[in-house]
């Protein structure tokens, strides 16, 4: 096999005193077939539609495959913008994970405030679940006045009832959670997503988001695919143009401020696939679905599932620091998938990325680092990579030579950096 050399964004690695890159795979990773076809243009343009890409009008979109992460399309993905009440899918997280935590029960009861009800109910004029001033609401009812009538009345209840208000909840339970699941760049100021310049998220954050509720809370995401709920007599439609439009379709969210534009994030199932597609920026909401639509279409009909490496093949080595090994052999316990265009093969890249040296002593299983697939210039899928041995601590005298080893690369690293 042919290799070649494959630079890191600096922003992709890992924190650590020194970080090693090992390339596993670095060149065309030939997945089972003939051919040769580079693969979908993922740059801030979007791919050429001759060359198999998708073509879409969104400002920011990305498509996602859902259980192994790959990114099948990206545009603009790491811009930041006014997520609007696809934001809500960050308050339900929370709940959800109280919930599941045994912080708060769904029977549990919430009073709907004078400024939940003005800002977020009737008198707001905007999308609202009609809860009735001063009245209690079970969490479960607010989840759903949440999700499926959009309501901001329903958010400002659940935030106002967990932290007492809802600035609090934004920075306290929002924010701190969102940074747990590793989204880095959203901001929060409210819990619904009406207007405010602190309310930013990206599309690849919300897909991360959306991957994560499907993925870690199934039983609540059933929620999102309900069509309808009924709340103080008036019955509302879900907001969701995809559930009656798309086969397998069964979430998630849509959005519109006059900041942000129409947006939604929106999933399907089809032969047994999962994809998320979250779009952001339009102009017109029939726009917005017929984008969501096509996109997830577009990677229904020209992806496919193909396993990188199997099972505990091994991946790669780790350098070890003080360890009776001078390194460890890396592999993961489950299979490394990414999604494929089916009509060839596609230029993909693999590379372990890990902090290390690793200390020993190692333990077998002791996650080390992930392993990165790149399609093109962006990162198609990573998925984390473990120990698949154990290694004991080495000799005084190999500890000794190892430190002294590492305080001359570091202090050539040091060098080359003022340079």
């Amino acid at each position: 096999m042919d290799f070649m050399t494959f630079p890191f964004p600096r922003s992709g690695l890992m924190s650590g005193r020194a970080t090693r890159a090992l390339v596993v795979l670095a060149a065309v990773i030939a997945v089972g077939w003939s051919g040769m076809l580079y693969a979908a243009n993922q740059s801030v343009q979007g791919a050429k539609k001759d060359d198999g890409g998708f073509d879409g009008d969104a400002p920011t979109a990305i498509l996602v495959e859902a259980s192994s992460g790959s990114v099948l399309f990206e545009k603009n993905a790491d811009e930041l913008r006014a997520p609007s009440s696809m934001m809500k899918l960050m308050t339900a997280e929370v709940v959800f994970n109280a919930v599941k935590d045994g912080t708060i029960k769904l029977t549990d009861e919430y009073r709907i405030s004078e400024n939940a009800w003005r800002r977020g109910g009737a008198p707001s004029g905007g999308s609202t679940m009609f809860a009735a001033l001063n009245s209690k609401v079970s969490v479960s009812d607010l989840l759903r006045g949440a999700l499926i009538q959009s309501g901001n009345d329903a958010c400002i209840a659940l935030a106002e009832g967990m932290a007492g208000n809802e600035k609090i909840f934004a920075a306290d339970y929002m924010t701190k959670r969102a940074r747990e699941l590793g989204l880095t760049k959203s901001t929060f100021a409210n819990s619904n997503g009406l207007p405010d310049p602190g309310n930013k998220m990206t599309v690849r954050e919300l897909a991360m988001l959306a991957r994560h509720i499907i993925l870690d809370f199934p039983e609540f995401y059933k929620i999102l695919g309900e069509k309808e709920f009924t709340w103080n007599k008036i019955r509302q439609q879900n907001r969701n143009p995809l559930l009656n439009a798309m086969e397998g379709a069964d979430g998630l969210k849509t959005g519109f401020t006059k900041e942000g534009g129409y947006g939604m994030v929106g999933s399907a199932v089809q032969n047994g696939t999962r994809l998320i597609v979250v779009v952001n920026g339009l102009e017109d909401p029939e726009d917005r679905a017929t984008e969501a639509k096509k996109m997830l279409e577009w990677g229904f009909r020209n992806f496919e599932t193909r396993t990188l490496f199997a099972a505990d093949q091994t991946l790669g080595y780790a350098k070890v620091f003080g360890g009776e090994s001078r390194s460890v052999k890396l592999s993961s316990p489950v299979p490394v998938k990414v999604m494929v265009q089916k009509n060839g093969g596609e230029k993909l890249i693999a590379r372990v990325v890990y902090s290390g040296p690793v200390k020993a002593p190692i333990e077998p299983g002791q996650k080390v680092g992930v392993v990165r697939v790149w399609r093109g210039p962006n990162i198609a899928m990573e998925a984390p990579v473990y120990a698949a041995e154990a290694v004991g601590r080495g000799s005084t005298m190999r500890r000794a030579i190892d430190g002294a080893s590492e305080l001359v690369i570091g202090m050539f690293r040091a060098g080359a950096e003022k340079l």
